[in-house]
Parts: structure tokens; sequence; C-alpha cells
């Protein structure tokens, strides 16, 4: 057992300019040492506040005793009763606004909390070294079909064949995942773990048929003739843009398909993977989230001289998680704070040439509780730019809810689901994820995922015993 500390075990990191000319991954993980150190400083608090702040309930203080005990099964069984992706979640859940946030440890204000996510990662990536057995899921219980195989699609089917069921997963694109494959960049979340992630859940007899775009390929009608219930979690991957003036020119992009043709089309292979991409020299990103760290962090990694981050708000307002917007300064991303685009500039050959931006000050606060953004007249300035992305957010996938004209929506044009139970205005027919959220986190989509399974379970063994009687 580890001598207790009450100082944080850093985790190694490529160096920022070693890691700007590559796409491996940044922060290297815990060795098992380390990561009993770190969980010797875990308090094993009763009534954890951790655990009532993670979108899925894991038994946090549990997990990181076994670490700290050495007894690395026992800490992966604890934690995968809980989450069917914890490799991906250790990497990409905002853990300092959940878990970590409310660490007894953290906030006792002479230390920081518990690296909860990083502990998270190295039981994952210990398990996903294991071998496993395969079983058959043996669909006593009924047949569900599930559509999307992003982090809540993979949640239900996971949840719902180790309880019995048989579980179809269609997926519109030709590889599982959802954003965990074609948003978030290798440097944070390398393809061979979301892959062997997956491999498990598939391990578990969960079906996954590819390259099906339910609405097109097959009717949301056959599914419900011929699935006990249904599970919706189709993303919310259509692009967006603020509709400037210049919005169409050559150099603009949205960061939907910016980060897909760097990371589903393997851009960031290249040459191995010979795709279309902007070979850019100066780049501009208009957003704070997460996504636009990866568009920004991904255009310096394929050659840009300079990446800018335009954010119309400051750094206290900023959405995306901390790591990562460190490590966006370390790589030398430049940031424009209280800065809004007014107009793309026009080569004259139809070329992006420049964007034409305002500055802002904050008013008051807005729904979101943020202070709303006002613009100075007067405050325009020019900043050179070939290309620009804009991370503003993502609408509704249209293709299924265009065909299924029965499902009800709300007034942002997502699905209507009920926030407690997932389900929609059709019976036996569920949704959860971003398409009801709004683009959101993959851990909050996982957390309705594992609402669903259980509600969908509920329902079809109602079903079934009114049906007997």
């Amino acid at each position: 057992m580890a001598k207790r500390s009450y100082t944080k075990t850093p985790m190694k990191e490529q160096a920022p300019e070693i890691r700007n000319h590559n796409f491996d991954e940044v922060a290297l993980g815990y060795t098992l040492e380390e990561g009993q150190q770190e969980a010797s400083r875990c308090l094993q608090c009763k009534n954890a506040p951790c655990i009532e702040n993670c979108p899925v309930m894991i038994d946090i203080p549990g997990f990181i005793k076994a670490i700290e005990d050495g007894e690395m099964p026992l800490a992966y069984e604890i934690l995968s009763k809980y989450s069917n992706l914890p490799a991906i979640c250790g990497r990409v859940c905002p853990q300092e606004k959940q878990c970590e946030m409310v660490c007894r440890l953290g906030r006792s204000k002479k230390f920081e909390p518990v690296a909860i996510g990083k502990l998270e990662r190295l039981v994952a990536d210990w398990a996903l070294e294991q071998p496993f057995e395969a079983k058959k899921a043996s669909g006593e219980k009924g047949r569900v079909a599930v559509i999307g195989a992003g982090p809540s699609g993979l949640t239900v089917a996971g949840d719902l064949a180790k309880s019995g069921y048989d579980v179809t997963v269609y997926e519109a694109l030709h590889a599982p995942g959802g954003v965990l494959t074609y948003g978030i960049p290798e440097f944070r979340l390398p393809k061979r773990i979301v892959k062997k992630e997956i491999d498990r859940i598939v391990a578990q007899g969960v079906k996954i048929e590819t390259n099906v775009v339910v609405g097109k390929t097959i009717t949301m009608d056959e599914i419900i003739s011929d699935f006990d219930a249904c599970y919706l979690s189709v993303g919310a991957g259509a692009p967006r843009f603020q509709g400037i003036k210049g919005t169409s020119l050559n150099g603009v992009y949205s960061s939907s398909e910016y980060l897909t043709r760097v990371n589903l089309m393997h851009g960031y292979e290249f040459p191995k993977y010979d795709t279309p991409i902007q070979k850019s020299k100066n780049v501009v990103v208009i957003g704070g989230g997460n996504v636009a760290m990866d568009a920004a962090r991904s255009a310096k990694r394929l050659g840009a001289e300079k990446v800018s981050i335009v954010y119309r708000r400051s750094l206290e307002e900023l959405p995306a998680r901390e790591e990562e917007y460190h490590h966006s300064v370390e790589e030398g991303i430049e940031y424009h704070w209280l800065t809004n685009p007014i107009e793309y500039m026009d080569d004259g050959a139809g070329r992006l040439k420049s964007v034409k931006c305002v500055q802002m000050e904050l008013g008051e606060p807005d729904d979101s509780g943020r202070r709303r953004p006002i613009v100075i007249p007067g405050s325009e300035f020019i900043i050179e730019a070939d290309t620009a992305i804009e991370a503003i957010g993502q609408g509704a996938n249209k293709v299924l809810l265009d065909t299924f004209p029965e499902l009800a929506l709300n007034k942002w044009g997502y699905i209507d689901a009920d926030e407690e139970t997932c389900a929609t205005s059709i019976p036996g027919v569920f949704a959860g994820g971003d398409i009801v959220t709004g683009a959101a986190t993959v851990i909050l989509a996982m957390g309705a995922g594992k609402i669903a399974a259980n509600e969908i379970d509920q329902y079809i063994q109602k079903t079934r015993q009114e049906q007997l009687v």
C-alpha cells in the first residue's frame, strides 16, 4: 500500500513542442504505483458527494480504495457495474465540474481534489489489456433496437445486453462510436481505445450494424413492428453557423465537417489516408467549448502557423474543460477574448482572406446564467485567416426526425423526451443524449442511457405481463 500523501500525483504528458507535431495522446497515464499514490489521497468519505455528482453514480470511493490496495480486478468490477465506457470517460469527462468539483479534499482549499478521472482511466486501461470472454446475450427478455452507436446508445445497449436482452444497434456511419469516433481527436481519445471499449460491448452479445440510415435504409415503422422497444440516440451533428456575410467562402468550415475529416476520415494520418483537408497558414476558430479546443489544436497539428480562438465572453465564462484550455495555451493557441466575428472577407477569388471582428463587453446574465455579450460600437478589427472554423454548437439530426412526423419535438427541434424516464410521445420509443438535450457531454449522454435502459426494461416487462392477463 502506498504511503499516504495529500499532494496530487502529476500525470506525465508529451511536451508541447513535441505534441504540436503529432496526434499521439497528450496525457500518458498513471503507472500502477502512481495510481496507488494518488488513490491514497482519497478520504473515503461516507455519503461521498462525488458519487452524487456523477451522472452514472459510480462508486468512486469503492474503486479508488481497490486501487490503493492493489486490487485492480476488483476496481474494474466496481467501475464496470456503472459504466460501459470507463476508459473513454476517464479521458474526456469534465470531472472538474462534476465529481472532482465536490471532492471534500479539494474543497478544503489546502489541497487539490483527488484525480478521479485519471484513476478511472488507469483501471479501465488495465482492464482493456486483460483477456475477456465473449458472451452471447440470451435475448430471453425481449428485443430492443438502438438507433445511433454513440455514447448514449452504447450505454443502453451494454446495460440491456447484460440484463438478458437481444440488442441491435443501427449506426448511419461506417464506424460505431458517434462523437467518440468522428468528433474527439486522437490526441485526446485514441481510436484504439474507442474500438476496444466497443469490442467489449459487442462481446456481451450486442449486434452493431453500420451504414444503416434509419428513416432511409430502414423505416421506424419496421423497427417498431420488429422490436419490443427502441431507443433513439442519433445525436446532434447537424452543422450550425452564425450566418454572417461570407459564410459560403472557401475556407469557412463547421466544426462538424472539419473534425469529421480529421478523425473519422483519418485526415490526421496523412499521407497514409489521402483525405482532402484544408492546408492552412492562419486559422480562426469561433467558440469556447471543447469542440473549439479540438478544432484549434487539430489545426495546429496539421501545420497551421498561427491558430486563434475567438470567444465572445471572457476566460471566466469559458465552457471548455480546464485541462483542454491549459493544453491549448501550452501549444501556442492564441485567444481573442470578448470578440465576435461579423464578416468573412473575400480575397476576390471566392476564398477567405480575413475575418472582421468586433469587440464585446459583458452585460447582465442571460438564460444560461452567463453575462450577455454586448457589442462595443466602432470596435471592428481584422484578423488575417485562410481558414475559419465555427464551433458554436450543433443542430438536431433531421434524417430520422423528418421521416417520423408522429414523434413530438420541442421548440428547439429536438426530441421531446421525459427527463426522468426518457420516454417519448410514442409508447415503446425512448430517446436520450444530444438529440434530446442538444450538444452536451459524453457522460451526460451516458447518464441518459443508464436511465433509459432501466425504463425500457420496466416497460417491456410490464407490457408482457399485461399481454398475459
